[in-house]
């Protein structure tokens, strides 16, 4: 199987566009088909004693002016000074960070020539990962960027050669290199046993040391995870001794936020669903407070740790108290009867034999009367997971999706052993899995997924471990933040075996894996995550825990799913759903520096409006953001340290949020930004999760039928694209458009005087302003330019520029003419667009059945998504948003709605950008009469459909759409009041 990559993902275009702007006004890599003034020399690239390097050519003020103008559109705080040419993307585990700065590689090369990267890792695991992404991706990117050639390696010491060639070469060249190799003793390395080879003199690099060539290539640095690369100051230092052009760090936890370009954070992730969904099932033993429970939690000299149900004004609480010889726990325990009469007896704590005597029962560390035993717990997790695995195999199978599992342990030895005579043998784990798969697996409902197969066998096969082993080849635990070589294979492993776990032929399913190996786990297709903790065992983060399983899922095509009710990762808590929503979220806080329901006073900045005149977008800017914050907070809808208030909660859910006059044309963005600040994590409690049910009265219903008939049908549309008008409305446009002036410089000559009194002051003397023309003028080719941006024909382009009589502005500025040309073209051609597509209905055969119904799976979370439902084919109505819920409410207790349906996820409509799925389609009688047939979208009242024209468009191509099938089905929408649109319906 080859995984397949979409190269059209607008959140990743904008990350990757975020980078490339940082350098604009660059001079450009230019085409073959250039017009030099002068001699020609190479964009991006200077030549040095040891090779070839990147060369820069932009001053720091302007890098800087283009990073505020960046983190502006992107509503990102505004660095003041630029401290450095660092940068920061900030992106959810799960995105497709490698991919996005691999592919900023090429654009960077593509715009401005730069050739030399290194790429720094934290770890072997990721280091692994890396070179994998580069070894599948190769194609998809010989696709998009015309074969460029990139040359990729693994910084080796053994290798020194391609350490010389990486600074020699003229073609991309990309290094990966481990903060490892290179962070050792570098000021002093004559001491060999401490210094790094990188740091060396060496013969086959004629005296040189091979961190010298690869200095002399000032290379663009990517650091992966920067939070565990470079925290410490010889880190620091390390990554500077590269002598790096720039730095860009990508990470989704950053600890050093400099200059940050681009932030795609978990909550937007979730909601504009680029990852799986998150759903936890809480396997734990309830506290019954019935019977006295005593845990032994740790012992010292002399006392003990116990863990107790301690009552508090009224209220039973599970605690850790400290107990010594001879306490009553009847006292400790806030003189709770059950525990009269239990004494602590005897606190032994020689090594070796740490436990305490309570009421005749012996504890060890760990043990506990009163409570379900801990090996039943993690036999009852085991259970859960492989239900939940077979459940999703049922489902998934048919649709070509493989499942996986992954089990987190905390020692090899609970999973695979070793006699005395060092044979392995099965762990504890390793044995309740097998017995509770072979029970699972005889259950009637399973036996579709188990045809032909010899379960004694397969159960070998379907699990395994993943684990480092030591040289004897034996499993062995692996350390935090610790990579050894035996680490290496072990990632190997899992990078290599990445596509074959994919495949339904290999019957891998259920994988343990040692905790302290997450980093390198994130396979597509893990649905199910697993945690056997020892109380007493490694910390994992329940952060770290779910991005081994964000990714969306792929289907045998190594194609992403993108159908949302597939991707849904189960987590296995052993805590409560609220205690792990709780803990994960103050996670995120803690990682990220973002407080949910927090203000600051640039995230309104990026906000724009279309300006109705002149339909450009208008951008709030730095300082009317400044001016929104600080008068939500004089209207008390945020508190003096940025926090939401209730008061403005209110006014969202009543409609009554008042902003003032200069604040209206932005009112629907700014509601929508207020909004996403106010969201929590879309974490759904499995334990509420319901099998929604075909409501058959209602599919077989007349009035069903009759509006299912009316909408069924499908369409074809032709696009009628006349090139003349085209290039008539552009001439038009660009004759029009303002002048362009050449680049002006301003010089100033400044005396300085000195005197006792007032010390060192100067007085300009003159000042000029002059036109700005280089040495060697180049123009870029600017018909190959225009044809990547707007994807017309060089005929097209030629005949728009000749026509235009303003070629005479590209000389003055270049980058300006092309970027206002193409804003010109393009708008011209979303007007001629709308109004060239035509609509047909294909014939009376060609339709959505109604039986499709049958086939559709959906899983309602009860309270949450989900409202019972007496008038749809479904007996529950799963919505995506608060709009949705309502408009479903006043449906089902409208006397006047007959039926409704939430359409399904394959009622689409074609459109020249891309597929549309409305939302609704329903009958209203009026008068108990006349009956009405509608098709509805709904959408937020901060819905902003001029900024999203894409969104927008589809919805007028809908309406043609519907029009063209010729039943009197009317669309209607985007509507955001229910009870403005029943009112409209029923009086017409």
């Amino acid at each position: 199987m080859k995984l397949k990559f979409i190269s059209d993902l607008d959140y990743q275009k904008q990350a990757i566009d975020s980078v490339v702007q940082i350098f604009k006004g660059q001079q450009m890599k230019q085409s073959n088909f250039t017009v030099y003034y002068g001699t020609q020399e190479e964009a991006g690239m200077i030549q040095t004693a040891l090779g070839v390097g990147n060369r820069l050519d932009l001053t720091p003020q302007e890098i800087l002016k283009n990073v505020q103008s960046i983190q502006m559109k992107n509503g990102l705080p505004r660095s003041e000074t630029l401290d450095g040419m660092n940068f920061t993307v900030e992106m959810e585990t799960g995105t497709g960070k490698t991919y996005v700065y691999l592919r900023t590689i090429y654009e960077l090369n593509k715009h401005y020539g730069f050739t030399k990267f290194v790429i720094v890792v934290p770890s072997v695991a990721i280091r692994e990962g890396v070179y994998k992404s580069l070894q599948i991706t190769k194609e998809h990117f010989d696709e998009l960027y015309n074969r460029t050639p990139l040359e990729y390696f693994i910084y080796d010491s053994q290798k020194l050669d391609k350490v010389r060639n990486f600074a020699t070469a003229t073609t991309i060249q990309v290094m990966i290199i481990n903060i490892d190799a290179f962070r050792k003793s570098f000021e002093d390395p004559e001491k060999e046993d401490k210094a790094n080879v990188i740091h060396r003199t060496n013969d086959r690099l004629n005296g040189y040391r091979p961190i010298e060539f690869i200095q002399q290539t000032n290379p663009i640095v990517i650091i992966d995870e920067p939070q565990s690369v470079d925290t410490t100051p010889k880190s620091k230092e390390a990554i500077a001794s590269l002598n790096p052009l720039c730095t860009l760090r990508y990470s989704a936890t950053h600890v050093d936020k400099y200059n940050m370009v681009y932030r795609l954070d978990a909550v937007d992730a979730y909601n504009q669903k680029l990852v799986k969904k998150i759903e936890v099932m809480s396997v734990r033993s309830e506290e019954s407070f019935n019977v006295p429970y005593i845990k032994l939690v740790e012992v010292k000299e002399g006392k003990a740790k116990i863990e107790l149900d301690v009552e508090t004004r009224g209220k039973v609480k599970r605690t850790t108290k400290t107990v010594k010889y001879g306490d009553d726990l009847y006292d400790i325990s806030g003189e709770r009867e059950l525990y009269r009469g239990y004494m602590v007896e005897q606190i032994d704590w020689t090594e070796g034999n740490e436990s305490i005597e309570v009421n005749g029962h012996y504890l060890r560390v760990g043990d506990a009367i009163g409570d379900i035993d801990d090996d039943t717990i993690k036999r009852y997790q085991i259970r859960k997971t492989i239900v939940e695995h077979l459940d999703k195999e049922l489902r998934l199978r048919p649709r070509g999706i493989k499942v996986l599992s992954l089990f987190f342990i905390d020692k090899v030895a609970n999973y695979r052993d070793y006699d005395k005579d060092g044979n392995p043998i099965k762990g504890k784990y390793a044995i309740m899995f097998e017995e509770e798969y072979k029970k699972l697996i005889q259950k009637p409902k399973y036996r579709t997924l188990f045809n032909d197969i010899d379960v004694d066998i397969d159960v070998e096969k379907v699990h395994n471990g993943y684990f480092a082993q030591d040289k004897k080849g034996k499993l062995k635990d692996s350390r935090e933040g610790k990579s050894t070589e035996a680490d290496a294979d072990v990632y190997n492993l899992i990078m290599k075996d990445k596509e074959r776990l994919l495949s339904l032929d290999e019957p891998l399913r259920f994988i343990f894996s040692h905790s302290a190996l997450r980093e390198g786990w994130d396979n597509p297709n893990v649905f199910q995550i697993c945690t056997l903790k020892d109380s007493a065992g490694t910390y994992v983060s329940r952060r770290q825990e779910i991005g081994r399983g964000l990714r969306l899922a792929v289907n045998q095509n190594g194609e992403r799913v993108q159908d949302y009710n597939v991707n849904t990762l189960t987590v296995m808590a052993n805590e409560s759903y609220e205690e792990f929503v709780a803990s994960l979220q103050k996670e995120m806080e803690e990682e990220t520096g973002v407080t949910f329901g927090k203000f600051e006073k640039h995230v309104f900045a990026k906000l724009v409006y279309i300006d109705k005149d002149t339909e450009e977008p208008v951008q709030m800017g730095y300082d009317l953001s400044t001016k929104l914050y600080e008068e939500l907070k004089q209207n008390n809808y945020i508190d003096q340290n940025g926090k939401a208030t209730t008061h403005l909660k209110e006014a969202l859910e009543n409609y009554e949020l008042t902003l003032g006059d200069e604040f209206q044309p932005w009112k629907p963005t700014i509601i929508k930004e207020i909004k996403h600040y106010l969201q929590r994590l879309p974490i759904k409690d499995a334990s509420k999760k319901k099998k929604v049910q075909l409501n058959k009265a209602i599919l077989d219903s007349k009035e069903f039928i009759e509006l299912w008939d009316k909408i069924k049908y499908k369409t074809v549309y032709s696009v009628e694209f006349d090139s003349e008008q085209l290039i008539k409305k552009s001439i038009k446009s660009i004759q029009k458009m303002s002048r362009i002036d050449k680049i002006r410089i301003l010089s100033r000559k400044d005396q300085v005087t000195m005197d006792r009194a007032e010390g060192i002051h100067t007085q300009t003397v003159s000042e000029r302003i002059e036109d700005y023309v280089t040495a060697h003028h180049t123009l870029p080719d600017i018909i190959t330019e225009l044809q990547n941006r707007t994807n017309l024909t060089r005929r097209t382009i030629v005949e728009i520029l000749t026509g235009c009589k303003r070629l005479e502005d590209f000389k003055n500025n270049p980058q300006k003419f092309i970027e206002e040309v193409t804003k010109i073209i393009q708008r011209e051609m979303k007007l001629l667009l709308k109004d060239g597509v035509k609509y047909y209905k294909i014939g009376d055969d060609d339709f959505y059945a109604v039986e499709l119904f049958q086939n559709e799976e959906l899983l309602a979370y009860l309270n949450d998504n989900a409202i019972r439902s007496i008038k749809s084919p479904f007996d529950h109505v799963v919505y995506d948003s608060d709009i949705e819920a309502s408009f479903a409410q006043r449906f089902e207790n409208d006397e006047n709605v007959k039926v409704y349906v939430k359409l399904p996820n394959w009622f689409k409509i074609d459109t020249p950008i891309g597929s549309y799925n409305p939302d609704w389609a329903l009958v209203i009688e009026k008068d108990g009469e006349e009956k009405l047939y509608f098709v509805l979208e709904t959408k937020g009242q901060e819905w902003e459909g001029d900024l999203r024209p894409g969104e927008s468009a589809k919805i007028e191509f809908a309406r043609k759409h519907f029009e063209a099938i010729g039943t009197d089905i009317e669309f209607v929408g985007p509507e955001n009041e229910v009870d403005a649109f029943m009112m409209r319906a029923v009086s017409r």
